[in-house]
């Protein structure tokens, strides 16, 4: 059978549409608080982020099966002169929500990636003490668990189909606190004006948290990354995107454009727009 992908353009502070302990996984990368070169001024106020936040670990603890992991991709922000601890507070969000938290890790973007910005130059201007500030070259990678996981629920076949292959684990490094993952590159076809993760990272979580057939939630699906690649792994997968105008992007990310029907036994996607009806397309 092939897989099957719902995407609900609407707000993520509701998963109405989705079971309660429906979901094998949940990964996901919330918008930016208020930055300046992606969402500056989305949210009045840090407690208004703060709040959004909140009901999204909620409703996530809700749909998630017990022993599953929820994790996130997120980290701190400097708005106007001002550092908001986002990672430590997003933290205590999940565990207020009933998560237990799990580990972290860093994703450290390339070298090349960041040149000296007017925020670290003002050393150079001045170099005396007290004017250093340095650029951000890393993001947090925060897991959360829901419970303790019954590892003997897992039937043997199913855990051999979804063995993690032990050569791409080491040679990757993927057994370390730090991830060097290159980011996506600005204006990409797919991702103009969309603050994108790379679809490395998705793929090494849905691979080391999810067996094959599970269903991979994204509540703040984007274009689409997390669900392309549940598609490409054998998972199924639902997102959650309130911008309406990413639809069509999704759809040709997740290989869905002009599709129909393409075999009876084939891949799913079904569209529910909240206040309309839902779309269904085959692939």
């Amino acid at each position: 059978m092939g897989t099957y992908h719902k995407l609900i353009i609407g707000d993520a502070t509701s998963m109405k549409e989705i079971e309660d302990e429906s979901v094998h996984l949940m990964i996901t990368s919330p918008p930016y608080f208020n930055a300046p070169f992606d969402y500056k001024g989305l949210f009045k106020s840090y407690e208004a982020y703060f709040e959004m936040i909140q009901k999204v670990a909620e409703e996530t603890y809700r749909v998630l099966k017990k022993g599953r992991v929820a994790v996130i991709n997120i980290d701190d922000m400097l708005i106007d002169g001002e550092k908001f601890t986002i990672v430590a507070d997003v933290t205590k969000i999940f565990q207020s929500a009933g998560f237990k938290y799990r580990d972290r890790i860093i994703w450290k973007k390339p070298d090349g990636y960041l040149r000296i910005s007017r925020r670290s130059g003002v050393l150079l201007q001045n170099p005396y003490p007290m004017y250093f500030y340095p650029d951000n070259l890393l993001e947090s990678i925060l897991i959360f668990q829901k419970g303790k996981f019954n590892y003997s629920s897992v039937p043997k076949d199913l855990k051999e189909e979804s063995k993690i292959d032990k050569k791409e684990f080491l040679e990757n490094k993927w057994y370390s606190t730090l991830w060097e993952m290159v980011n996506v590159l600005p204006n990409s076809s797919l991702e103009k004006d969309i603050a994108a993760f790379p679809e490395e990272l998705p793929y090494r979580i849905i691979k080391l948290f999810s067996y094959i057939g599970e269903t991979v939630l994204d509540p703040f699906a984007g274009s689409g990354t997390t669900m392309k690649v549940a598609r490409k792994l054998g998972r199924n997968s639902i997102g959650i995107e309130i911008n309406k105008s990413l639809l069509s992007v999704i759809k040709k990310k997740l290989g869905f454009e002009g599709q129909l029907s393409l075999g009876e036994h084939g891949d799913r996607l079904e569209i529910i727009i909240r206040e309309e009806e839902k779309v269904e397309y085959f692939c």
